[in-house]
């Protein structure tokens, strides 16, 4: 788990001068860079809920199988 989270916190981080630049400085330059942070946060979403999944369903079938 906090592998995934670590991971989730370095790309905010990352992010974070790039939304200041885009926002605040008005550098367009900088919106490629904030989207391209978002897509890697998309990426991570998607592969954290399919984790999620898995792990309850392995729960899941421990229990039944009890």
């Amino acid at each position: 788990m906090s592998n995934q989270y670590q991971r989730f916190e370095e790309i905010l981080a990352a992010a974070k001068p790039d939304f200041e630049k885009f926002y605040d400085k008005e550098v367009n330059a900088a919106g490629g860079r904030v989207r391209k942070h978002l897509q890697e946060l998309s990426k991570l979403c998607k592969e954290v809920r399919n984790d999620v999944t898995a792990v309850k369903n392995a729960r899941l079938e421990a229990k039944a199988a009890k």
